[in-house]
Order: C-alpha cells, then structure tokens, then sequence
C-alpha cells in the first residue's frame, strides 16, 4: 500500500522506463489494444485508488518511501537483463 493517492499511471511507466533504460510512448486507445491486448482494458480505466480505508479501519499509517520514489530507488538490472 501506498499513501499517495492519484498517482498518473504515466508518471509511473516514465519512471519505470527510465529505470529499464527503454523509451515511454504516449498511445492512442486503439495502438494501446493492439499493443497490450486485454490488459489494456484495465489500464484504461480510471480507478483511483485510496488508502483512506486502511487507515480508518486498521489503523495503518504509512512509513516508507512514496511509490514513485520506492520505484526511483529500485534495481532493475535483473529486469532489464530478462
């Protein structure tokens, strides 16, 4: 889980893209279909998600980094060799 909320799933493949060393392309709905096929119907999607829940029920407060920071930190050198 994460506390940052409404995150652009652009910012986060910019990030994981400069962590793969591979260009992000912006697409268009239909290139997305024929490129990603059925997982493209859920990128699509405009679902933002929230920790407002966690918090209130189980009391959860986040302590570590943001997402986009946790994923600026990450190896990817075993991805990238892949």
């Amino acid at each position: 889980a994460v506390a940052e909320e409404g995150i652009p799933v652009r910012e986060i493949a910019e990030v994981i893209g400069a962590g793969l060393d591979v260009p992000v392309a912006s697409l268009s709905q239909d290139e997305a279909a024929d490129h990603f096929g059925w997982l493209a119907m859920f990128a699509g999607l405009d679902m933002p998600a929230s920790s407002e829940w966690t918090r209130a029920h189980l009391g959860w407060q986040p302590t570590g980094p943001g997402l986009i920071a946790d994923l600026k930190r990450m190896d990817y050198s075993h991805a990238a060799a892949a």
